[in-house]
């Protein structure tokens, strides 16, 4: 029996895909045009009521949404994988630790940036917004910075899903390479996840090189 997940470009679609490909599982894309506003239809909110992608559809036909309990089901339903430490170990407490520290402090930060009218009434308060959310985005990512020490994953020597899903969120910010060079350890991960084969294969159909998103030409130099 198959996956499902619903995407779209340069969403958090991005580290579940990541994971599915990593774990070698049976899936299929259903890409939601966001651009005409096909998430909104009936039909994707019947799947996400909030009218969000990504959704994971699992093999039994449940559907769930939040792009981190995606990461951490799929890892859980792989050991063989080995996306996840083993549960009740402290390195399973660092990796779920991190995971959501960037799904409650980095992700929605991402959001107020880039969709700073969605979170208030006042138009006038857009650029208050983006600014706020802007300085909480640098924030987080000094903390996470300072987790990466010593690296060069989260997890120290062992890459995880955690990473996958950390690299999606640094994709986000609108100043990367001020970005990378500010945070080197950051930038280190950042660079050896876009390296990594999975990426390296999935990288064009989440950031094809049309414009629109700033990172949509990045290959993982230090110079771009």
């Amino acid at each position: 029996m198959r996956w499902t997940i619903w995407w779209s470009k340069g969403t958090g679609a991005w580290a579940p895909q990541l994971c599915l490909e990593e774990a070698g599982a049976p899936y299929e894309r259903v890409e939601v045009d966001t651009r005409s506003g096909a998430q909104h239809t009936p039909g994707y909110r019947a799947l996400n009521p909030l009218g969000q992608v990504p959704a994971l559809g699992l093999p039994d036909g449940t559907v769930i949404t939040e792009s981190a309990a995606m990461v951490l089901h799929i890892a859980d339903c792989f050991p063989r994988a080995g996306l996840l430490p083993e549960p009740g170990t402290p390195a399973r407490a660092v990796a779920l630790r991190w995971l959501l520290f960037g799904a409650a402090q980095i992700y929605p930060a991402a959001l107020r940036y880039w969709y700073a009218a969605r979170y208030t009434n006042d138009p006038v308060g857009v650029p208050g917004v983006e600014a706020a959310a802007l300085a909480e985005f640098d924030r987080d990512l000094e903390v996470l910075d300072q987790a990466l020490d010593p690296g060069p994953w989260i997890l120290g020597d062992r890459f995880s899903a955690v990473d996958y899903y950390l690299f999606m969120l640094g994709l986000w910010h609108p100043a990367r390479k001020a970005v990378l060079d500010r945070h080197p350890r950051l930038g280190r991960l950042m660079r050896a996840v876009r390296r990594r084969p999975v990426v390296d294969r999935l990288w064009a159909q989440h950031y094809p090189i049309e414009g629109g998103h700033p990172w949509s030409t990045w290959t993982g130099s230090s110079g771009s």
